[in-house]
């Protein structure tokens, strides 16, 4: 798996390389310098949909936070760490959510609790991610008035629709967790630190705690999609720094569509080849030509790295300052008294 993941991932780079080479770098470049340094801007506004991500985990995980740790600075960290894991490193796009799990524990939340609400948080995200398509097909169609544009799209999302139905069913019903874990001790000759991690019963009892509560599972879902609109305004803002302005209706078009390619194509690490393709595909559709949208996906490329260096840096400067503080304790709790 590791190897088609590598392959998909040479593959999708070749392809970004070679619309670049084949649009010029030139033009490219010029759109870019003709936005220069209020490009920039694109950082601290991608902190908006990124918060109201945030606000929606913290509806599904507020009943397990008594003690009120899991403020909203934290969360919108740990958000960041997680979104930058999985489009900076080689982790399959789940990388950081255990990364995530990990960090949320340090604020007293058991394991099971937290890795429930960020696998119904997954969960809700592929809910929202048809959602957010339907309505950018609905408004290129209404924008185009041509539907057989689209129809490999609609195919291959109607296509994948029951998997995330089937999750949804066997998550409810199924002891899926606690499954895992009795076959881990099976392979393994017994209980072992990866069946102790697991904690298949316990998280199985928190994944349906979050299915008995379907008004905050509503508001989360609500949150989420708040997010993916407001997260499309990174679009057209950035086309309107490059010289290439949209209406707010084709930049949500344009988004939504895009993200439902790079779901589709979910194989190749960080989209890279298939965000670019996808750019120039949908955006020739709404009269986009194929350089903007070239430099357009470049930008989302800088800002990824622009915002997501960052919060790997802090993550790991938490990492070491907490091995730190353990040795230093350990330490000073083997001094012998005086």
């Amino acid at each position: 798996m590791k190897l088609f993941s590598y392959i998909a991932g040479f593959l999708g780079l070749a392809v970004a390389i070679a619309l670049v080479a084949h649009q010029g770098w030139g033009e490219i470049a010029e759109a870019i310098d003709h936005a220069g340094w209020p490009l920039l801007w694109l950082l601290p506004f991608h902190a908006l949909p990124l918060l109201l991500d945030v606000v929606g985990w913290r509806v599904l995980i507020a009943p397990r936070d008594h003690h009120r740790r899991l403020t909203l600075p934290f969360l919108f960290w740990v958000a960041s760490v997680r979104e930058a894991s999985n489009r900076l490193l080689p982790v399959a796009n789940i990388g950081g959510e255990i990364i995530g799990i990990r960090l949320v524990k340090w604020r007293g939340i058991g394991g099971a609790a937290a890795a429930a609400s960020i696998i119904m948080e997954v969960l809700l995200t592929l809910v929202n991610q048809y959602l957010f398509t339907a309505l950018g097909i609905i408004l290129l169609i209404e924008l185009t008035s041509n539907i057989s544009a689209f129809s490999t799209v609609i195919s291959a999302l109607v296509a994948s629709l029951p998997l995330p139905i089937f999750l949804l069913i066997l998550l409810r019903h199924g002891k899926v967790f606690s499954r895992i874990e009795a076959f881990a001790e099976k392979s393994l000759g017994g209980r072992s630190k990866l069946t102790e991690l697991i904690d298949g019963a316990n998280l199985d009892l928190e994944i349906r705690s979050q299915y008995s509560r379907p008004l905050r599972l509503m508001l989360a879902c609500g949150w989420q999609f708040l997010g993916y609109v407001v997260g499309s305004f990174e679009t057209w803002l950035a086309l309107h720094l490059l010289g290439y302005p949209i209406s707010l209706w084709d930049a949500i078009a344009i988004e939504a569509v895009t993200q439902a390619l790079r779901h589709i194509i979910f194989v190749v690490p960080a989209g890279i080849g298939v965000q670019e393709g996808g750019l120039v595909l949908f955006g020739n559709i709404i009269g986009l030509p194929p350089e903007a949208s070239v430099a357009l996906s470049l930008v989302k490329r800088m800002r990824e790295i622009g915002f997501g260096v960052p919060a790997l840096i802090s993550w790991q400067w938490a990492e070491a300052r907490r091995l730190y503080t353990g040795s230093s304790a350990r330490a000073g709790s083997s001094q012998p008294p005086t």
